[in-house]
């Protein structure tokens, strides 16, 4: 069985770059430019884990994995950080909205699909 994975991040170059990994490792990829396109798309899509950026307009990535975690069927969906920022102040926050796990930008593609791996069981 294949993974899908939700990549949501601002940067487009990035969001490719995710994609290009965890297609080369075999999983369906879904894109969203924020917050609010990655919800509309969660509402219509299954996906087995998500990584997303923190900084986007509209909706930022910690009001997103807030608004996962509050929906049941998403609840245990692992939600990856993708960030430059590496504060642990903001590594905690995420954690505590409920992300899994958090990866430094820029990000080496074979970590990137170990840790997808990982948190995915």
């Amino acid at each position: 069985m294949s993974l899908t994975i939700l990549v949501q991040h601002a940067d487009a170059e990035l969001r490719e770059r995710a994609a290009a990994a965890l297609r080369g490792a075999g999983m369906a990829v879904v894109l969203a430019g924020d917050g609010t396109e990655g919800l509309a798309l969660l509402a219509r899509q299954e996906v087995d884990a998500i990584l997303t950026g923190i900084n986007m307009p509209g909706l930022d990535g910690f009001g997103f994995i807030e608004a996962v975690r509050q929906q049941d069927r998403l609840r245990a969906v692992p939600i990856l950080v993708l960030s430059l920022c590496s504060m642990p102040e903001l590594k905690t926050r995420a954690r505590n909205a409920g992300a899994a796990g958090w990866l430094p930008q820029p990000f080496d593609p074979q970590r990137l699909v170990e840790t997808v791996l990982a948190v995915t069981g």
